[in-house]
């Protein structure tokens, strides 16, 4: 069974910046799939910032990350 993901949700993790650490102010999308490794086994933080970084490691691992690019509001 394929699981379908809210458009909006998509939207958000596109223009969704890091709000703190070694990756401040960039893009989630940006941000190489070693951190988000990292994070998964050192912990995620609280929601909603948490269960927004373990989908982008998801879309990264498949290959994926492309897509939200053309969602972003603005083109930095």
């Amino acid at each position: 069974m394929v699981q379908h993901l809210d458009p909006q949700l998509l939207k958000q993790l596109a223009n969704d910046k890091m709000p703190y650490g070694k990756y401040a102010g960039c893009y989630l999308s940006d941000i190489p799939i070693a951190y988000y490794v990292w994070l998964q086994n050192n912990g995620w933080p609280t929601p909603p910032l948490g269960p927004k970084l373990a989908l982008m490691l998801e879309i990264k691992h498949n290959g994926l990350g492309y897509l939200l690019k053309p969602l972003r509001e603005s083109r930095d």
